[in-house]
């Protein structure tokens, strides 16, 4: 885990692992055929000297997996679903299934990087594997540590893994603290983009559609993360996020809103001083980082181009609360702890797809959300099957609200 503790070993070792001698370094990619897995694999094709994809996963969709296997020429391929009837690739390299199997490659004995960009709980395994096995974890997957927190830090102090955050915002923390301790930091502030519905309120953000909450001014994501984004639950996984990753407690980490996403967090140090990462909004960056750092590779074609003099002022705003009510929701479920995270990530999951489908309102989703994580208690879960069990239950329970909900739209 890249504690505040550890990043000066970690940063020590990484430029021995990761230092460029001719030959390229072995990167896994879980959720290769996602958004973020794409922005991976763009970056390795920029920098194909430094990188090499070892293997590549997805979930259910091997059509898309069939052509990057035959575009990259991995070691192997895996799916983590059952080998679909359809099955019939043109890509005839060695294709792995289930979800040992995505376990397995998070571990490959050959990898100096494994970038986990599965999406939600499955991932958790996926990620304690890596660390488990000493691995340099690129992290997209956030649900990790905001389900199982204390397992995947147990598991890293174990294994003598680090984590590198692929989140933008966490990505800017790690590149603005430089190795420095934790007792000199007063706080960090994330932004929010405030998503596609910021500057809507009353009735008319409640009767925000999908469609609407898609519609992302800034950045080019997935589906469910620009809905989260949206309803700003995203930001709430993101304080849980960090506060595992830097060992910070929470009232040391805030959030804002800045509309033009140039600015992605903010340090403050305990002298008075405050250091910001800047950079254009685009997944691509932070990837670079955490494949490379601590070298800074040429890759001009994301600079910011920020001029001072014709694209400021930079604005911020507070988070509205009362309208975004997921955020507040979220950071108290991680404040509490317990079972409670896991069973927001969980609930904010159904509700984020049922509001996909069409079946919710904007304005149901507090009610899936806050109904459910109110019947779970103050009990860390103890195991990965713990984590399960509670993503189980606080599924059920919320799709049983969001069922109520769906049959008054």
């Amino acid at each position: 885990m890249l504690l505040f503790h550890d990043v000066v070993v970690a940063l020590s070792r990484a430029r021995a692992a990761l230092t460029h001698s001719g030959e390229p370094n072995g990167v896994v990619v879980l959720g290769a055929t996602g958004s973020v897995g794409a922005s991976t694999l763009n970056v390795i094709r920029r920098h194909a000297d430094r990188f090499r994809p070892l293997v590549l996963t997805a979930n259910r969709n091997w059509r898309a997996l069939d052509k990057l296997a035959d575009h990259w020429s991995p070691e192997y391929v895996v799916l983590a679903s059952r080998q679909p009837p359809d099955f019939a690739p043109r890509w005839h390299g060695e294709w792995r299934f289930g979800p040992h199997a995505l376990v397995e490659a998070a571990a490959h004995d050959s990898a100096d990087v494994i970038v986990n960009a599965v999406v939600g709980v499955a991932g958790l395994e996926a990620t304690i594997s890596a660390v488990e096995s000493g691995k340099r974890l690129a992290l997209a997957n956030k649900e990790s540590l905001v389900a199982g927190g204390s397992l995947v830090v147990e598991a890293a102090r174990r294994g003598g893994g680090e984590i590198l955050p692929v989140d933008s915002e966490h990505s800017a923390i790690h590149q603005c603290l430089a190795g420095t301790p934790a007792s000199n930091v007063a706080r960090i502030t994330l932004t929010a983009s405030g998503g596609a519905l910021r500057d809507r309120s009353g009735q008319d953000l409640l009767e925000a559609t999908a469609i609407e909450a898609l519609a992302h001014p800034t950045w080019d994501m997935g589906q469910k993360v620009t809905v989260d984004s949206a309803t700003l639950a995203n930001k709430a996984l993101e304080v849980i996020e960090a506060h595992w990753l830097f060992e910070l407690e929470y009232d040391r980490i805030t959030a804002v809103v800045h509309p033009t996403s140039i600015v992605h967090s903010i340090v403050e140090f305990r002298d008075g001083s405050a250091i910001a990462q800047m950079s254009r909004p685009s997944m691509e960056i932070p990837v670079l980082w955490a494949l490379s750092c601590p070298a800074r590779l040429d890759d001009r074609r994301d600079a910011l181009g920020f001029d001072p003099l014709t694209d400021g002022p930079l604005e911020f705003l507070p988070i509205r609360r009362d309208d975004f009510p997921l955020f507040g929701i979220g950071v108290a479920a991680g404040r509490t702890g317990g079972e409670l995270p896991a069973a927001f990530n969980a609930a904010n999951e159904v509700a984020a797809a049922r509001f996909l489908a069409g079946d919710l309102r904007f304005g149901d989703l507090r009610a899936v959300v806050e109904g459910t994580v109110e019947r779970f208690g103050s009990r860390a879960p103890a195991s990965v099957a713990d984590v399960r069990e509670i993503d189980s239950r606080a599924r059920r329970a919320a799709r049983g609200i969001a069922d109520s909900r769906a049959k008054n739209i």
